[in-house]
């Protein structure tokens, strides 16, 4: 069994994104919003500021009081789409419940929309011909491709159907040639499907919710799960027991949170090529 290493993968995206600002004289910006206290958002954006600092992009940060209007939001959104200092804009999900989350996505420019959720975006991945794609499909692919994981003709399977996870993740391994099925929490019969996958990928927001005698020897399984159990983070498969089984499997943390961080990186950088019209 190998240990897909999301750390070292997401350094070496980082290290080509940071190479590539410094060997363009690229001046790039990525503004994150986050309105509200949410513990695990704060987490979020305090690690993409971070990454900013550390290879190169101006981070712009917006935080907003939990009872900001939906008014107030899109003004700002509309700002940084007029602000040319600005090449990325991320608004942190969840939003607090008053706010809806589909009109402010629709209001970020598609050109400015790094975490690729504009209809836009999401139809461009549809047809195969996109400039942005989600962050962690896009890194599960990264980390797929660094470990020479060919998905031509395997037999892929998505457990979850999420418009962030679930749905794009299934578009990028069927454009890269695999025969994939989508489960959720409607499936039937979903162990009998898990069991025949090459490579399986769970996205459903339950500890440990993949056991042993839903995996078939040898499979490639990626585990996209954030969950706490006593204070601690655990993926959506039980470690323990089905890395016995898997030839390759992605740790929790450290296998795709990494990632996410990184091809945010890289998204920032693309759309900044794009704007200033570099190669």
């Amino acid at each position: 069994m190998t240990l897909i290493d999301g750390k070292a993968v997401s350094t070496l995206v980082k290290g080509r994104v940071a190479d590539e600002i410094k060997e363009k004289n690229l001046s790039v910006g990525l503004a994150v919003i986050l309105v509200g206290e949410n513990p695990a958002s704060k987490i979020y954006v305090a690690n993409k500021k971070k990454a900013c600092e550390a290879i190169g992009i101006n981070s712009y940060e917006y935080i907003l009081p939990e009872d900001t209007t939906e008014q107030e939001l899109l003004a700002l959104v509309e700002t940084l789409n007029n602000d040319s200092k600005v090449n990325g804009i991320l608004c942190q999900l969840p939003l607090p419940k008053h706010l809806d989350e589909k009109t402010v996505i629709n209001a970020i420019s598609p050109e400015k929309d790094v975490d690729a959720f504009h209809p836009v975006n999401v139809g461009k991945i549809m047809i195969g011909d996109y400039d942005f794609l989600p962050c962690t499909p896009a890194g599960i692919m990264e980390m797929l491709k660094h470990y020479n994981i060919d998905v031509t003709g395997k037999r892929c399977v998505v457990i979850g159907r999420s418009n962030i996870v679930g749905k794009p993740m299934a578009m990028l391994l069927l454009h890269s040639n695999g025969t994939v099925t989508v489960c959720h929490s409607k499936t039937e019969n979903l162990a009998d499907i898990t069991r025949n996958a090459d490579i399986l990928v769970a996205a459903v927001g339950k500890a440990k919710f993949v056991t042993e005698d839903m995996v078939k020897d040898g499979a490639v399984v990626i585990d996209v799960g954030m969950n706490r159990i006593d204070g601690k983070l655990c993926g959506d498969v039980d470690f323990e027991s089905v890395s016995k089984k898997a030839s390759f499997i992605t740790p929790v943390p450290g296998g795709v949170g990494p990632m996410t961080i990184a091809m945010l990186m890289k998204n920032t950088l693309t759309a900044a090529k794009k704007q200033n019209k570099v190669e």
